[in-house]
C-alpha cells in the first residue's frame, strides 16, 4: 500500500532513496520497540512506497539482454 501523503518520486536520484529507506528503517525500528501501532502502519506504507521505487529503478537499470542467437539449440 502506498503512503498517501508521499508524492512524486521521480525527482528523488536512487541514492537520495536509499538513504531515505535506511532512515525509515531506523524510524521503524524505534517505533516497533515502543509498540506505537499507528506510528508502525504509517512508517510501514512510506518504507513500501519507497522500497517498490527503488526495486523499480534498479530493475530498470539492470535489463538483461535479451539476445540468445549465440545460444545452443538443443531442441
Amino acid at each position: 500500500m502506498q503512503h498517501p501523503l508521499i508524492g512524486n518520486l521521480d525527482d528523488l536520484s536512487l541514492d537520495d532513496i536509499h538513504e531515505k529507506i535506511t532512515e525509515l528503517n531506523s524510524k521503524m525500528t524505534f517505533a516497533l520497540s515502543s509498540g506505537n501501532e499507528h506510528l508502525i502502519n504509517q512508517l510501514y506504507m512510506a518504507l513500501e512506497s519507497y522500497q517498490t521505487e527503488y526495486k523499480k529503478r534498479v530493475q530498470a537499470s539492470q535489463k538483461p539482454d535479451q539476445d540468445f542467437s549465440d545460444k545452443i539449440d538443443i531442441s
